[in-house]
């Protein structure tokens, strides 16, 4: 009897692999090397003005040329990445735009830098559209606002070390040798990802039965049986780019990023030229809101993640983080410009940032939420938006302090950050998507043969 009651029992079934967070890392790489790639230019920039005799003003339209060009190639780039897949699409333009930074290396003057670094940015505008697209495909939604948290904090610490990592190559081996060595880390990646990614989970060899249950949200067999991807979607241009809530999306991402930007462009100069702190400090100071904005990418990812778990309620729970974060984010900008200490208002600008980056996870949540298989085309429409808005950002502060006026760029921030809070709380709906019709599919090559569902 005790036979027959053991042989009646069902073997114990296995615990699900963790294959989607090797993906998560591989991709979180990647938002690493971006900014590394990005950033790596604003050490070279003192040489490269000196040996080509540019001006603060042409090394600025140098640094302009980027984000003008990135904003640009973010459709195409989503586009792309929901019409072909992200494994192919990484394959291109990473090696693509890893060409790109070597050649900044071989330039000779104003023209021929403002010319390489506006096409290096068409390069790099697929990263964070593809990313966005592989991680709808790999996560189930109640992680989604988790790794976006990740991959965002990897590309803070990307910012954080390219200075001394840049630093340390130029001293050994001159600045030319900065734009070689981050391109053959896009190079490295690029093979890495093409090896170890695939399109679905279904078709990769480590994912068990239990993780794609889980990924689908479903325990059904019709969930966790291999998709059938022989086609690939047809972007509806029309319904996206009319939807309400779409632009909603991308004024709020408009908010978050040109609040953002003051970090990446003004905050040293900002340091030294009003607050008066020696070059030292700076360098030491200047990293302490992008260690505070890493902690409250993830947190702010997993915050989203956790509200949604316990409620069930998509709209609450990535609007009760991105709202109050975005509030109290321009309100820490009113002491920081106001205060005489420099130490405080580097504290209020610390708070600041924090607060501002807990908005992250949830932004890019959305683009998943509301886009479905057109989360890479959605999640380009927002971040050309904000990268058009940031791009505004060094114009105006500059336009402002020219004239004197080192306090009054906080407040026009601080405004700008308050619409943010007013259109993520009344207006921007995760559960209302920005497609008003199913999906049509075509020939997927990279796909196997795996099933393109509604679910994914």
């Amino acid at each position: 009897m005790n036979f027959l009651a053991a042989s009646s029992q069902q073997a114990p079934q296995p615990a699900p692999t963790r294959t989607r967070w090797l993906v998560l890392l591989l991709i979180s790489l990647m938002y690493l090397i971006t900014y590394i790639d990005r950033t790596g230019i604003s050490v070279a920039a003192p040489e490269i003005a000196k040996e080509f005799g540019l001006s603060q003003t042409e090394l600025g339209v140098v640094f302009s040329a980027f984000l003008w060009a990135y904003a640009v190639g973010q459709l195409p780039a989503g586009w792309c990445a929901d019409r072909f897949g992200p494994r192919i699409v990484f394959l291109v333009i990473v090696p693509f735009w890893s060409l790109m930074t070597a050649l900044t290396s071989v330039a000779s003057g104003i023209a021929s830098l403002v010319g390489i670094r506006f096409v290096f940015g068409l390069g790099e505008a697929g990263g964070f559209p593809t990313a966005t697209r592989a991680m709808q495909l790999w996560f189930p939604k109640s992680e989604r606002g988790t790794v976006h948290g990740v991959t965002h904090c990897f590309s803070r610490l990307g910012i954080a070390i390219t200075p001394f990592v840049a630093v340390s190559i130029m001293l050994a081996l001159g600045w030319r040798s900065i734009f070689y060595v981050s391109a053959a880390a896009g190079l490295a990646w690029s093979v890495l990802f093409y090896l170890v990614y695939r399109n679905l989970p279904e078709e990769h060899p480590r994912v068990n039965r239990a993780e794609l249950a889980y990924i689908r949200g479903s325990e059904t067999n019709d969930a966790i049986h291999p998709l059938d991807a022989t086609s690939r979607p047809m972007v509806p241009w029309r319904d996206i780019l009319r939807s309400d809530n779409m632009r909603y999306i991308a004024a709020g991402y408009c908010c978050f990023y040109y609040g953002t930007y003051f970090f990446v462009t003004w905050f040293p100069a900002y340091l030294l030229e009003y607050r008066h702190l020696s070059l030292r400090s700076v360098g030491t100071m200047a990293s302490v809101p992008l260690v505070a904005g890493m902690v409250a990418d993830l947190l702010g990812g997993k915050l989203t993640d956790l509200v949604y778990k316990k409620t069930g309620r998509l709209r609450f729970a990535r609007r009760v983080v991105a709202a109050p974060a975005m509030l109290a984010s321009g309100c820490f900008l009113i002491p920081a410009a106001l205060v005489s200490n420099p130490w405080t208002a580097i504290l209020c600008l610390t708070g600041s940032l924090f607060c501002l980056e807990l908005v992250i996870g949830p932004a890019w949540a959305v683009s998943m939420d509301v886009g479905g298989e057109f989360s890479g085309t959605v999640s380009g429409v927002m971040n050309m938006a904000g990268s058009f808005a940031a791009s505004l950002f060094p114009i105006i502060f500059g336009l402002l302090v020219q004239r004197g006026l080192w306090i009054a760029p906080f407040f026009v921030s601080a405004a700008v950050l308050l619409c943010g809070a007013t259109i993520w709380t009344f207006l921007i709906d995760p559960e209302k998507s920005v497609v008003n019709h199913l999906p049509t599919f075509c020939h997927l090559p990279d796909s196997g043969n795996a099933k393109l569902s509604g679910k994914i």
